[in-house]
């Protein structure tokens, strides 16, 4: 079809923050929740920025691409993840959240 751009693929991921961690880290999926730990207190929201670097850098995007949708105040977040297909990202944040040990893994002082 003419004029059009490319379809715009989103994943939206439920979120279970841990602030104040050892680590930033994905340290797993629970009942489809992914697991993410952060060394930043969640105070003028420096733990959802940690979150927003992390999940981007597991989910191998820019930290621009992930927005938290819901749940700003909540240890459990909606997390939309941009310029990837969902399938994608949710592959990636398996495998990333299932090897011990991975760079990738561990995202402490992850930069984009």
């Amino acid at each position: 079809m003419e004029g059009r751009g490319p379809i715009d693929e989103t994943a939206v991921i439920r979120v279970r923050l841990t602030p104040k961690a050892d680590r930033d880290a994905v340290s797993g999926i629970i009942d489809g929740e992914v697991q993410v730990r952060v060394r930043a207190a969640p105070s003028d929201g420096a733990a959802n920025e940690a979150l927003i670097r992390v999940l981007a850098k597991a989910a191998g995007v820019a930290a621009s691409a992930a927005r938290i949708v819901s749940g700003r105040t909540s240890r459990r977040k909606l997390v939309q993840i941009t310029g990837a297909p969902a399938q994608a990202v949710i592959d990636r944040l398996e495998m990333v959240a299932t090897r011990p040990g991975s760079a990738t893994r561990r995202c402490d002082k992850a930069k984009d």
